[in-house]
């Protein structure tokens, strides 16, 4: 009678044991989600009209400065980033040293947060090349225009006569004077016959 009683006593400390580990599961709280890429700037598949000054990661989660890596290549596989990437909470930021190139950009980033997720991943960007503008065509010269000619002037004689209009009263003088000559030889010649006869 003695040993049975001690174990009714002991049997709901053995049922109790279990309860209290379900109570303790089901208020832990849940694990931690996966750590995932939020946005980009640039963004994924953007095109762009210059080069920015850096690219930026945020994501989910706060990151390890110490496992952090971004790799930036440039339109000509060679690498566009500048320094080491600087890690400030969830944000991950690396620099561009080169400036003002078109093409597209590939951005690759192994990262580690804070309680020891890794995250790893890549896309691209876009850098549109400038767009030049013909150039304007150059306006001709305007045509001089035609100057008036100054009005030749005809030299003016002392005695205020025209030399231009003296030529044909001499013509007509002359013609006068023949005229004149050959009617009085013809006189003269009448004379001389009638004295003959």
């Amino acid at each position: 009678m003695h040993h049975t009683h001690r174990r009714a006593r002991f049997a709901p400390r053995v049922l109790v044991v279990p309860a209290a580990l379900g109570l303790l599961a089901a208020g832990a709280p849940p694990a931690a989600a996966h750590t995932d890429l939020d946005s980009s700037t640039p963004a994924a598949e953007a095109s762009l009209a210059e080069v920015p000054e850096s690219v930026t990661l945020t994501f989910s989660d706060p990151m390890s400065q110490k496992y952090a890596k971004v790799a930036v290549t440039g339109p000509d596989e060679q690498p566009a980033g500048r320094g080491t990437p600087r890690v400030d909470g969830k944000r991950v930021t690396v620099a561009l040293g080169q400036r003002g190139r078109a093409g597209t950009y590939s951005v690759g980033y192994r990262v580690v947060s804070a309680d020891g997720h890794p995250v790893s991943g890549s896309y691209t960007f876009t850098v549109r090349a400038p767009v030049v503008s013909p150039p304007s065509p150059t306006a001709a010269p305007p045509e001089p225009s035609a100057s008036p000619s100054p009005a030749s002037a005809s030299p003016v004689s002392a005695g205020g006569g025209d030399p231009a209009g003296a030529g044909p009263a001499l013509v007509t003088a002359a013609g006068v004077l023949a005229a004149a000559a050959v009617a009085g030889h013809l006189v003269f010649r009448r004379r001389r016959a009638g004295r003959g006869d």
